[in-house]
């Protein structure tokens, strides 16, 4: 069963302008995320009291898009605002949406939206030199990433 979610109050959802590109680094960095792919006009963000909470984007390839850094302030957390950016992210895709995460409970929360954890053989072209690095450390090192793909209806 869906449960509906809604913005807090004095909360906006809206695409990034070049001034949020410092908050969203900020977030990004904050979550251990890859910081080296930031481009603020694939982001959208949730503003609350004039201040970035949250934010995602969604990363564009030549045939595919990837739904990457995904992260919501400590202090805004559990209100559902990354389902809010996600489902908001999912709406915004034009191509194939794929993504990449750490560990089963994030793979679990992704579950939720019609995401399914697919093998690295499956990734489309584009993404497998970019999630390579990622898939290299799950052979080594046992990093638990994982990749899934929203299939489209």
């Amino acid at each position: 069963m869906k449960q509906s979610v809604s913005l807090p109050n004095e909360c906006i959802l809206r695409k990034a302008t070049s001034e949020d590109i410092w908050s969203i680094r900020w977030l990004v960095l904050s979550a251990k995320l890859d910081p080296t792919q930031i481009r603020f006009s694939q982001f959208s963000v949730i503003e609350c009291e004039g201040k970035i909470v949250a934010c995602g984007q969604l990363r564009n390839f030549y045939d595919t898009q990837e739904l990457g850094s995904l992260v919501v302030s400590p202090a805004w957390r559990n209100r559902g605002l990354g389902t809010l950016v996600t489902r908001h992210l999912i709406e915004e895709a034009t191509q194939p949406l794929y993504l990449e995460c750490l560990g089963q409970p994030l793979a679990e929360f992704y579950t939720r939206f019609g995401f399914v954890v697919i093998a690295f053989e499956e990734l489309p072209r584009s993404l497998k030199g970019k999630f390579g690095l990622s898939q290299l450390g799950k052979k080594l090192l046992g990093v638990p990433v994982i990749f899934m793909h929203y299939p489209s209806s």
